[in-house]
């Protein structure tokens, strides 16, 4: 199948601001699905309430629209209702973190076979641009006038720290990068967390004075380097990108249909 054959083109076109970077996102998850051979059928998506979250309205495949930070949760269900499907679940900052933090934790922690991105904008863009949990200490928001004074969550150690089993960084601008770790962890026999920088010109943008979408794609190429690279310990304020954990832990619901056949052989 070719990517086209994964979207939903009525409900084009689409709702998200010029140079937005979450249709980046979604190009690049639907072209390492295509990578990987999967039919439409074997997918099932599930979102929350966000930006982010309308990926779930523009691709043909199984979807729920469900409610804001609670869309691990749903997966959860279908996943283990349906081992055999492929879930995916696109979030925003406060999906994933804020009201969402606690399933994203547990999720990570049961390593259930979910593929779960996180879209870092740093903002709560949907609703008007409040600050988020991964907005950043000092940086500008609606709700932050005169500075934010919250520190940020770091994603990736987050995840480690949980214990999931897969954990990657990216950003729009590394879009070969995207596809080739989207790849990976929708692969991945376990809790797969994919966190990628993304650019919302409209307010993150707009009101830290980063500059149009360009700029703040050029700002992800300046500010990140590869995992381990010499430049990071020349310049430790760089960010990482690539691949922090691929580890072989027992998958949830692997280690679930194991306990429904010992209880039905003691009965």
């Amino acid at each position: 199948m070719a990517v086209k054959d994964y979207i939903r083109e009525r409900f084009f076109p689409h709702m998200l601001c010029p140079g937005c970077g979450h249709g980046t996102v979604m190009g690049g998850m639907l072209r390492a699905i295509e990578n990987l051979g999967l039919t439409k059928n074997e997918i099932v998506m599930v979102s929350g309430i966000g930006c982010s979250s309308r990926i779930s309205g523009y691709v043909d495949f199984h979807t729920l629209h469900t409610i804001h930070g609670r869309a691990l949760a749903f997966a959860a269900g279908v996943k283990m209702s349906r081992p055999e499907l492929k879930l995916l679940v696109p979030m925003g900052d406060g999906d994933a973190l804020a009201i969402g933090g606690n399933h994203f934790i547990h999720a990570a922690r049961r390593n259930i076979d979910i593929t779960a991105i996180v879209m870092n904008n740093r903002i709560y863009g949907m609703t008007g641009g409040q600050f988020s949990p991964l907005t950043g200490y000092g940086k500008m928001a609606a709700t932050a006038p005169y500075g934010n004074i919250d520190q940020a969550f770091d994603t990736v150690a987050l995840a480690l720290a949980a214990g999931a089993g897969f954990v990657a960084r990216t950003t729009t601008y590394h879009i070969h990068q995207l596809v080739e770790i989207m790849e990976k962890a929708i692969d991945y026999k376990g809790f797969s967390v994919v966190e990628v920088l993304t650019q919302c010109p409209t307010y993150f943008g707009r009101r830290n004075r980063l500059g149009s979408a360009a700029k703040m794609l050029e700002h992800f190429k300046n500010t990140t380097t590869p995992m381990g690279s010499k430049a990071k310990q020349e310049n430790p304020a760089l960010i990482e990108r690539g691949i922090f954990a691929q580890r072989d832990l027992p998958e949830y619901c692997a280690e679930y249909a194991k306990i429904i056949e010992k209880a039905r052989k003691e009965a």
